[in-house]
């Protein structure tokens, strides 16, 4: 069954939207709060061990009604339904979606073509928990014998920045495997990496669907020329391992047969860490943190499938994210992660999250006539505060912003995590409440300024706040709660996809760049010339004289 193909803007809802807009636009969170005592309770959502507080949003129940309105008049409900079937919904690929088949119970049924996935998924599962436990306990070793001590992942997009991520994020439950990444061309990169490294005792993992990107590719041959000054050829296939489709190319390669962990093309890129993409994360952290990361996932996968729109926690915060994007105009969402563990999760969320809705054509195939996907940045918090804060709280963006917690520290510093926390919280009531010219008037009073001074620098103390923000508070950073916040912003992700009428599981937006850069590389070798603009021309000709 195909998607609905709706165009926001011309649901009764969406219009409804509109003319609620020109009444709400000013209206202050502070005035809302006032007038509700049991505004907070309204807007927050307990499920398992998040507690996720949406009330500090420039919303009255009005507007929460009429988004959720706009939610069934897209056809929502539908397109889960077709979203969890095995339907192809990436229609523009003719491929189904169904990362959520990776982290579902063995029990479960799914789809594609007529046939269960079920069983494939949970035998490389199995495939890659006894390959984790082999290189974990020493049982596999390097071609002198040593065990292995690092691990290297080689991959780019979806293939890097999911695995890292996650590798960061669960540190504290890593083993003893030092883990270290290679996506960048930038040859670069990839040698300050091995320069760190012992041939004899680290294993490569090299993941590629096609087993030709060319960053990876170039990486991998790279690696593989530096292995080969210490280790034969025969040597290749104990160290090197390959997450790939194409199994000619990776034996061709020297990788072993049974050392080739598949991948599908029901899955796309910035949404295969759970899948064998993750296996540097399993073999980081271990293969029973890895299943507890995908359990997770399966625990929001089943909450967004089953619960009513209004207690949704995908769903509500998709439609939030909807009405700041299209009705204030606001261009970019803040995400502040109060852990230093989280700090590359706002990197990850702008691959998931603008590649997938960075779209100008609708379902349709008409060029959309409102705007699509937002600006993702972050860094974690109390760092972020002494960076940007300053833009958020002061400028003339409105940008909304995403705080994550967890009440509990990992090493159990209280005196550390109470003033983490504090700052979380003092963080989104700043940006609420503002700070009025009446009481920094007083403030300045008080510091025995004359009146000159006072009214000299009084303008520039004065916080305007009304900035939203949603507070999504967690228990605790496991494997478990963190695979459910990945598979939250995912779902937040679909949803506003299927409400802007757009495909959000195709990127050809990052095509056209890599065909024109294969198109100079050759250029610079062979004394050919295209037809380029002029600036490009000069700027080719320059690198050809110094390189």
């Amino acid at each position: 069954m195909a998607l609905p193909t709706v165009n926001p803007t011309t649901t009764k809802a969406w219009k409804a939207l509109q003319n609620h807009f020109e009444s709400v636009k000013d209206v202050k969170m502070k005035a809302l709060f006032a007038g509700d005592k049991n505004r907070a309770n309204a807007f927050t959502i307990q499920w398992e061990d998040f507690y996720v507080d949406f009330s500090k949003n420039r919303i009255t129940e009005e507007t929460f009604k009429l988004l959720l309105e706009l939610a069934d008049e897209v056809k929502l409900k539908e397109a889960i339904q077709s979203y969890y079937s095995g339907d192809i919904i990436n229609q523009t690929e003719n491929r189904a979606v169904l990362h959520t088949a990776l982290r579902g119970k063995k029990t479960e049924t799914v789809l594609v073509d007529g046939q269960n996935v079920m069983p494939e998924i949970f035998e490389v599962k199995s495939k890659m928990e006894v390959f984790t436990n082999d290189i974990i306990n020493g049982k596999r070793t390097g071609y002198t014998g040593k065990a292995f001590t690092d691990v290297v992942n080689i991959g780019i997009g979806g293939s890097d920045l999911g695995p890292a991520m996650v590798v960061e994020s669960l540190q504290y439950y890593k083993n003893h495997l030092n883990t270290h990444f290679v996506s960048n061309v930038d040859g670069d990169h990839v040698n300050e990496v091995i320069k760190k490294l012992n041939p004899e005792t680290t294993l490569f993992v090299i993941v590629s669907k096609t087993f030709t990107t060319q960053e990876t590719l170039s990486n991998a041959m790279t690696i593989k020329a530096w292995f080969l000054k210490n280790g034969a050829e025969q040597d290749v296939a104990k160290h090197f391992v390959a997450v790939s489709t194409n199994i000619e190319k990776v034996k061709a390669f020297g990788i072993d047969a049974s050392n080739i962990f598949p991948m599908w093309n029901w899955v796309g890129g910035r949404f295969s860490l759970w899948s064998a993409v993750g296996l540097t994360i399993s073999l980081a952290v271990g293969f029973n943190h890895f299943d507890s990361l995908l359990k997770g996932a399966n625990k929001m996968d089943t909450h967004f499938k089953n619960e009513d729109f209004e207690r949704n926690i995908p769903v509500v915060l998709a439609l939030i994210g909807v009405w700041y994007n299209n009705f204030f105009k606001a261009e970019s969402e803040a995400v502040i992660a109060y852990s230093q563990y989280l700090n590359q999760f706002a990197t990850y969320l702008q691959q998931g999250i603008m590649e997938s809705n960075g779209k100008s054509i609708d379902r349709n195939g008409q060029r959309v006539n409102y705007e699509t996907g937002t600006l993702i940045w972050g860094e974690p918090g109390t760092n972020a505060q002494h960076a940007f804060f300053q833009l958020i709280h002061q400028g003339t963006k409105l940008i909304p912003a995403d705080f994550i917690g967890f009440a509990e520290s990992l090493y159990g510093n209280k005196d550390h995590q109470d003033k983490l926390i504090s700052n979380y919280l003092a963080q989104t009531e700043a940006l609420l409440n503002g700070k009025t010219e009446e009481s920094v008037l007083e403030e300045l009073k008080n510091q025995n300024l004359s009146q000159e001074e006072i009214e000299a620098v009084l303008p520039f103390k004065v916080f305007e706040g009304n900035k939203p923000t949603n507070s999504i508070f967690i228990k605790k950073l496991t494997p478990e709660s963190l695979g459910s916040l990945i598979a939250m912003y995912e779902h937040k992700i679909f949803v506003q996809g299927i409400i802007w009428n757009i495909f959000s599981y195709d990127q050809f937006g990052v095509e056209l760049g890599k065909q024109l850069a294969s198109k100079i590389l050759n250029e610079f070798d062979f004394n050919t010339t295209a037809n380029h603009d002029g600036s490009t021309q000069n700027l080719l000709e320059f690198y050809k004289k110094i390189r």
